[in-house]
């Protein structure tokens, strides 16, 4: 079975505990692994939270949520000024004040994080997880 769907919110605080809660629904009824729903609802709220915090006056964002039996990918759009990802500092670099540990907690969560700057002027985040443990390392005997 496969879930899909694409919602547009407003951009407040109120809106990261919906979309959290319905993706969270939609991978249950999928019977997702708990800890991957888990996993994949943190960065689902992170990548929301930075909409809240950094999209300015605009009035809406779009959450496009995809599932299927081996992926979940999740769009995130804005039309807020954007950022380099490129540019932040690296892990060990940063301060405790200053942001981008939400985009390191985002990496270490989904096996895929994507920014683009769209043509339109708009900005993706996307996330990719699979939703199937990977299989186990082989070891081959050198003999």
């Amino acid at each position: 079975m496969d879930i899909a769907f694409t919602v547009h919110l407003p951009v407040d605080t109120g809106s990261v505990p919906f979309i959290r809660g319905l993706c969270r629904q939609a991978l249950e009824h999928l019977d997702v692994e708990r800890t991957v729903v888990e996993e994949i609802s943190l960065a689902l709220t992170e990548a929301c939270a930075n909409v809240v915090q950094h999209a300015g006056e605009h009035v809406l964002y779009e959450v496009a949520v995809s599932i299927d039996d081996r992926l979940c990918r999740i769009s995130v759009v804005d039309d807020g000024e954007g950022f380099d990802p490129a540019a932040l500092p690296e892990g060990d670099e940063r301060t405790p004040l200053e942001d981008g540990r939400g985009l390191l907690l985002m990496q270490a969560l989904v096996d895929r994080l994507d920014f683009r700057h769209e043509p339109d002027g708009r900005h993706r985040v996307t996330l990719e997880k699979r939703l199937t443990p990977r299989p186990p390392l082989r070891l081959v005997d050198p003999a």
